[in-house]
C-alpha cells in the first residue's frame, strides 16, 4: 500500500480512527516565547526543554498513535513503546505538524502590504487563500519601512481583514513592522527617506490607536470550516483564546489556560525590528515589551556588546539573521554570537540559498537547532510570474526566486515558505528540524508555551501537514 495514501483505518466503537507510526517535529526550547515577561513564560520554562507532550524529552524516534474524531479532529495521541506500531493507517514514520507561521512576508499577487487601501480587500483575500493552499496558517504581515500616514493605512486595513477571517484563509496575526528605526547604513532596500530616529513620539506617531498583544482581551477562533454561528466556540488552535485542550490518556497532564491576552492574532502590532544601538531605542524598546510586542533586531550595526544589553532589555528575535547586520567574525562576533550565546533569542533565516549560503544555514542551525526559524521575506511578486515588477516607485527584477533592486541590491525573495523548510532539510539532513522551524518554533516565537502534542488536539486533521521525506526529499501535503 502506498502510505502516501493509504485509506484510513475502520472506526472504533467510539468512533474514532486511527493513525499509527506517526513521528511528531521538535518542539523547540521554551524559553524561546516572545516578548520579554510574556504569557506563560514562567511555566514554560518549567515545562522542560523540547517536550512533545508535558515534559516529554523529545526522542527523534519517537512514533505515535493519533485517534481521530468522528468530525476528522484530533482527539488524542499516544506515544508508542519502541518497536511498536499499533492499530490503524501506518504512516510509516511521516511527520505530523500544524501548519507553516511566517513572521516576515511582504505582500503577493501584485500586493505590497504597506501599500494596501480598502479597495485592496478582495485581492487581499485571494493571497491569503493562495498562503492557505501553499501550507501556510498564519502570518505576520509585514511593513517594510515607509510614511506615517500610509503605514497607518495600512494597519487599518490589516485590521478590517483580519476581523473578517474565514477558514480556508491564511490568518492575518499582528503586522510585523520592519522599520522606521533603522540603521542608515545597513537599510539594503529601505528607503532612507522614511527612516526615523527611534522616540517614543515617533512611535506613537505612527502605532497610536492600535494594539499590541497585551492589550487585546481574550480571544478565539471559529473552529475550522464552522460558519459565523460557531463564532462563540473556541477553537483548539495555536492562536487559542482562554480555553486550551489537553492531551489526553496519560500523555500529558491537562494544560493550564494561557496567562493573559490571546495575543499575536489579535493583536494590530505582534512584532518590530529596529536597530537597538540607536540612540532611543532603548525606551522604544521597553514600551513595545510593554504592550506584549516583540521586538528584533534587524538592519542594525550593533556589535556583540551592544546586542548583548539589547537582548537583557527584552530583545527576543534576529530579523533574517546574517542579512543586513555584522557577520560571524572571529574577532568581532557581532550580534549573531550575543544570540547564540543565550537560550530566549530566536534567529530567524531565509532559507532560500541567496541570502544566507547553504552552509552557513546549516552551521547556524546547528549552533541552535531549537531557535532557528523559517521566515520567506516573500515580496509582493509572490504567486506572480518572473520578471520586472512594480515596488512602491522602484522596480523589482525576479530571477530564480530572488528579487532584487535595479542597483542589484537583494531585497527579499517569491519562494513559499515550506520550500525554504524542503531546502533547509536538503542542506542539513535533518528534515525534522526544517519542519519545526516552519511551523513550530514561529509559534513559539510568539509565545505559544503548550506542547506540541497539546496543540494538535482539537485541530482538524485537513488542516494539519503531513511531511514525507524520500528520495524527492522532504514533500508535504495537507493531512486529512
Amino acid at each position: 500500500m502506498d502510505r502516501w495514501s493509504s485509506d484510513p483505518s475502520p472506526p472504533d466503537r467510539l468512533g474514532r480512527t486511527w493513525l499509527s507510526n506517526v513521528r511528531l517535529p521538535p518542539d523547540g526550547h521554551p524559553g524561546l516565547l516572545g516578548p520579554a515577561g510574556g504569557a506563560g513564560r514562567g511555566r514554560a520554562m518549567r515545562a522542560g526543554r523540547g517536550a512533545a507532550g508535558a515534559g516529554r524529552p523529545w526522542d527523534p524516534e519517537q512514533r505515535w498513535r493519533v485517534a481521530i474524531d468522528g468530525d476528522g479532529r484530533i482527539a488524542t495521541l499516544h506515544p508508542l513503546p519502541r518497536g511498536s506500531r499499533g492499530a490503524g493507517d501506518d504512516w510509516g514514520g511521516d511527520w505530523l505538524s500544524p501548519a507553516g507561521v511566517d513572521l516576515q512576508i511582504n505582500g503577493g499577487l501584485g500586493l505590497a502590504f504597506p501599500e494596501l487601501t480598502p479597495a485592496d480587500l478582495p485581492r487581499l483575500e485571494q493571497l491569503l487563500e493562495l498562503l492557505w493552499r501553499d501550507g501556510v496558517e498564519a502570518i505576520c504581515p509585514t511593513l517594510v519601512t515607509c510614511g506615517v500616514e500610509p503605514l497607518r493605512q495600512a494597519l487599518a486595513v490589516l485590521r478590517e481583514a483580519r476581523q473578517a477571517h474565514r477558514h480556508g484563509r491564511c490568518r492575518l496575526l499582528g503586522a510585523h513592522l520592519e522599520g522606521p528605526f533603522l540603521a542608515a547604513s545597513r537599510r539594503g532596500a529601505h528607503p532612507l527617506e522614511h527612516l526615523a530616529a527611534p522616540s517614543l513620539d515617533a512611535l506613537e506617531e505612527r502605532i497610536a490607536g492600535f494594539l499590541g498583544p497585551a492589550e487585546v482581551g481574550p480571544w478565539a477562533e471559529p473552529a475550522s470550516g464552522a460558519g459565523p454561528a460557531a463564532a462563540a466556540a473556541p477553537a483548539q488552535d495555536a492562536w487559542d483564546g482562554p480555553e486550551a485542550t489537553a492531551v489526553r490518556d496519560g500523555v500529558a497532564a491537562a494544560a493550564p489556560p494561557p496567562d493573559g491576552p490571546a495575543g499575536a492574532a489579535a493583536a494590530d502590532i505582534a512584532l518590530v525590528t529596529l536597530a537597538p544601538e540607536l540612540e532611543g531605542a532603548a525606551a522604544v524598546i521597553d514600551a513595545l515589551n510593554r504592550r506584549g510586542v516583540l521586538v528584533s533586531l534587524g538592519h542594525s550595526q550593533a556589535d556583540e556588546a551592544q546586542a548583548a544589553a539589547s537582548f537583557k532589555a527584552g530583545v527576543r528575535l534576529l530579523t533574517h539573521t546574517f542579512n543586513a547586520m555584522a557577520g560571524l567574525g572571529h574577532r568581532a562576533p557581532g550580534p549573531i554570537a550575543a544570540a547564540l550565546a543565550r537560550r530566549d533569542v530566536g534567529l530567524g533565516l531565509i532559507a532560500d540559498g541567496v541570502h544566507v549560503a547553504p552552509s552557513m544555514a546549516v552551521l547556524l542551525q546547528r549552533l541552535a537547532p531549537d531557535r532557528v526559524l523559517l521566515v520567506s521575506d516573500a515580496l509582493a511578486p509572490y504567486g506572480l510570474a518572473e520578471g520586472r515588477h512594480r515596488w512602491d516607485d522602484r522596480t523589482l527584477l525576479v530571477e530564480n526566486g530572488s528579487c532584487r533592486l535595479e542597483d542589484g541590491t537583494l531585497a527579499g525573495v517569491t519562494l513559499p515558505l515550506l520550500e525554504g523548510a524542503r531546502r533547509l532539510s536538503r542542506w542539513s539532513g535533518r528534515p525534522d528540524w526544517a519542519i519545526a522551524a516552519a511551523t513550530v518554533l514561529p509559534r513559539r516565537a510568539l509565545g505559544e508555551w503548550r506542547p506540541l502534542a497539546n496543540l494538535l488536539i482539537g485541530r482538524s486533521l485537513a488542516d494539519c501537514l503531513r511531511w514525507r521525506h524520500g528520495d524527492g526529499g522532504l514533500l508535504w501535503r495537507r493531512a486529512g
